[in-house]
Formats: C-alpha cells, structure tokens, sequence
C-alpha cells in the first residue's frame, strides 16, 4: 500500500493527497524555507567499487531523533555493473505547482558510463525505492543521440530534461533529451533542428525570461581519461555560457568567460523568478561568474569570486589550483555555497550584493593541502598554516568537499567527497580504494558561518557489501537545487 504524502510529495500520517489544492512543491521560494518541513531522509547516488556489484541508491536517516539516525536504512542496487550514477532529478517539481494533479513521485538517475537511465519509485515507500523502469542506453543513443548524460530537471509541461555531454560515439555534444512521463519513453531532443551547443554540462532555466542557460565541462573521451592540463589548453574544455531562447529552442548566444572561467561547471539562477541574474562556477578556473541580462535583452558576465592558486611542493605541478565543483544558494537568494575539492573547503558567500560577494564562511573537509599530506604549501596569500586533516569518529576524512545539499530553511549544509570515479582515482587515490564520506555541516544564517556537526558521519568505506562513492543528495520533498519557481 502507497504511503499516505502530504502536497509536497512528503510521506506522512494525516490527510492523503486528496486534499491538495496544487501541485508538488511550494508557491514560491520563501514558502518552501518557511514551511517545508525538516529533512528526515537523503537520497544518495553511490557507484560502487566493488567488482561485479552494481551501484545503488541508498536512503539515509538525518532526523536526529530517529533511532537509525546518521545511518544507511536502505540499499537499492542498480540492475547493472559500472553506470556510474551521478546527478539526479525529479519527475516534477514546484515548476508544476499549478498542477494538482501532478506528484513528486519519481527520481531520474541519468548515468554517465552506461548511458542508461534509471526511473525510480519514491511514491509508493519512500524509504524503501524501487525501480519502476529502465532507458536503456540504445533507445538514448538512438532517438537521442546522446551519451555521458548528467543533469535532468522536470520541465512544467511535464516532461523531464536531461542534459549530455557526448553523441552515441562519444564525442562532445552540449544536447538535451526529453523524456514523456506518462509513457515514460524518450521524445525527440529538445534543442531545435538537433542543433546542440559544442560542450554540454548543466543548464537552468527561467521562463519568466524566455530563456536557459547551459554550461560545459569536456568531451567525455577527455574526461574519462582524467584531467590531463594538456587537453584544456588544446580545446578539449570548454569555457562558454550557452544562452537558449526558452521558447524556440534556439541557441542565440554564447558567452565566453576565458581562461578564468573554464569549465563552468553548476549553475543557478537566483530562486525568485523575476531575477534576471544568477551565478555558475567554473572548474578548472577556479572561479565564480555572475551572469545577467543586459538592458538591451542580451546576456552577459562577470567574474565575482577567484581562487588564488597556492605553491607548493610535492605535488603534480609547483601550483595548485582551486577547483570549484558545486554551487548552491540559499532559498532566500542571501547565501551562495560553493565546494573547491583540491583544497578541500566549503565557502560560504553573503551575495545581498549581487556583484560584491562577501566571504562569511569556510570550512575544511579533507583536502590535498592537510598537514599530514606530503604536500607542502609553500606560499599562500589565503591561510597563515595548512588546515589540519579532518578525523570524525576516529576516520580521516578522505577526498575534498563536493558535493553539498543545502536544508529548504538554510541552517544545514549536507556534503559528500567524491567527484567522479576516474579523478578521485588520479587526485584521491585513498578514497578511490576506501569509499567515499557524508558529513553535515551547521549555517549560521544570521551572520554566517560554518560548524561541522560531530554527531552526524556516514563512512561508506564501511558498507556490508563494500565500498562506494557517494555523491548526490536529494530530499524527498525537494530542494535548493532541484526545484525551479517559473
């Protein structure tokens, strides 16, 4: 029997659905931080590393005054060995608010190394998923033309968009595939004419403005490969904004950030929908753009945040570079996160000045710069000393701040230390063999602020079955990063 869910698509005792006036979601931003309830489970992506097991959803515990709380409750394997689950999405969300008869029923888990897609049932327990249908990567490959597939949002029509960065060889390709949740089978691509952009990543999109907005990371070839400095220099990242006219599916400009903005990696419009700006962080570059429309109706950036590289000694070059891989802002548009794996700290930005971010919070978890490293930091115009390595539970943390999830009210911060398998091989070469970690973070909202919360770890290098590398977190009601007011 389905559990009972509240108009958020939240299971809970009470009133069954029946009752909602509207559709998943909230009203708007400030509903959702005001009213959503407290997260009580996390869904976490997690490939494995062991041979012959396959990857495998698991459902975490995060209320703290559950008996199973700060543990894996759930395991829901994957049918095959090596997708490499990553980024996930919802079949719909507060886009389709207006919708009544729409619920947040069905997580997508694109995959980046089978080209499959997973459509996993939440609906009927929540705590215990399970799979209700599988895209096959030859059905992808052949109505979509598409491989490496990463991010996926649900579109208000009630569809659901997911973003490629390879064609059906492998070669880079910026597309988007349309999935029809009803039949639940692959449409024709969403760009126009199948015109894609040269690189593909993440997008975001803003009706209200007739426009998305996607980023790039690599060909995938190149990426699989690990980072090589070689392929950056010789074309093989990219560095541009794709600007798309939201209705025509056009591709109508692209803006190029330089050398200081390669590898734009998340992106986020600011959550209220009139904002005509938001922020993406660049990889490779190290840095933070604040894009915007422009009083003639184009698109433009500028760069807001920048990484000073430390020197160093006993490491793969005398420099090393920052490495922004995730973003998130707070529902209220007040605060920007951001992870830099290599060095290992979570930021926190006050952005109330949209063009002036203003550092308020920072916090290392694991890192290649910790004393206990060989690396030695020679100069640094950031840190006075390296950070010390961070020990929970008596367990070095291994790996760098990642992946993050932000709580609907602003006051915890979830993160995960895994990138992708192949570069925590070649930068963490301990956590490609030991597994991956979940940490929780306290936000002072007021002022600002980081503090890791002691009482809450979940090391997957302790898994029954085996270590895993887990990496993105969704909340079944939503989230900072899921949902899209329109």
């Amino acid at each position: 029997m389905a559990e009972k869910v509240n108009c958020h698509g939240v299971a809970e005792d009470g009133e069954d659905e029946s009752c909602c006036r509207h559709g998943p979601g909230y009203a708007d931003p400030l509903d959702a931080m005001r009213n959503g309830p407290r997260e009580k489970i996390l869904y976490i992506q997690c490939p494995s590393l062991t041979e012959g097991r396959p990857d495998f959803l698991a459902t975490v515990d995060v209320d703290p005054e559950s008996e199973s709380y700060s543990t894996v409750i759930h395991r829901l394997p994957m049918r095959y060995v090596g997708d490499e689950i990553h980024h996930s999405g919802w079949n719909s969300c507060s886009s389709c608010y207006d919708r009544p008869s729409v619920r947040r029923s069905h997580l997508i888990l694109p995959t980046l190394n089978s080209d499959r897609v997973y459509i996993i049932d939440t609906l009927t327990n929540e705590r215990q998923p399970t799979i209700f249908k599988v895209i096959e990567p030859e059905e992808v490959h052949s109505v979509g033309n598409a491989s490496f597939l990463h991010s996926s949002h649900c579109l208000a029509s009630g569809e659901v968009m997911i973003s490629s960065l390879g064609d059906k060889d492998g070669k880079a390709r910026g597309g988007f595939i349309l999935i029809d949740t009803k039949e639940w089978k692959l449409k024709k691509n969403w760009e126009k004419d199948g015109k894609p952009a040269p690189f593909g990543y993440d997008f975001w999109y803003q009706p209200r403005h007739n426009v998305m907005i996607s980023t790039e990371w690599g060909a995938p070839w190149a990426i699989k490969s690990g980072f090589n400095p070689d392929h950056v220099a010789q074309g093989h990242y990219g560095s541009f904004l794709n600007v798309w006219n939201w209705t025509t599916h056009e591709l109508v400009q692209r803006i190029d950030l330089g050398l200081d903005g390669k590898a734009p990696l998340e992106i986020r419009f600011l959550h209220n929908p009139d904002e005509e700006q938001g922020y993406v962080g660049c990889g490779t570059g190290a840095s933070v753009f604040r894009f915007f429309k422009t009083k003639d109706g184009r698109w433009d950036a500028e760069k807001v945040i920048q990484i000073i590289p430390k020197k160093v000694d006993n490491w793969l070059a005398d420099q090393m570079p920052g490495s922004i891989t995730y973003i998130t802002i707070s529902l209220d548009d007040r605060f920007l996160y951001f992870s830099n794996w290599f060095h290992g700290d979570i930021r926190q930005y006050d952005i109330t000045d949209r063009r002036k971010p203003r550092l308020v919070g920072q916090l290392f978890i694991g890192g290649m710069i910790s004393k206990d490293t060989q690396v030695k930091v020679t100069e640094d115009t950031e840190l006075k000393d390296q950070p010390d390595p961070l020990i929970v539970n008596g367990k070095r943390v291994e790996g760098g701040a990642q992946m993050l999830q932000l709580s609907l009210d602003g006051k915890r911060l979830y993160v995960t230390t895994s990138l992708y398998s192949y570069w925590d091989k070649q930068f963490y070469p301990d956590l490609a063999k030991n597994g991956s970690f979940l940490l929780q973070v306290d936000v002072d909202t007021e002022k600002g602020g980081l503090t890791l919360n002691r009482k809450f770890f979940v090391d997957f290098g302790d898994d029954p079955e085996g270590p895993a590398l887990a990496h993105e977190m969704r909340y079944p009601g939503g989230d900072c990063s899921s949902d899209i007011w329109i």
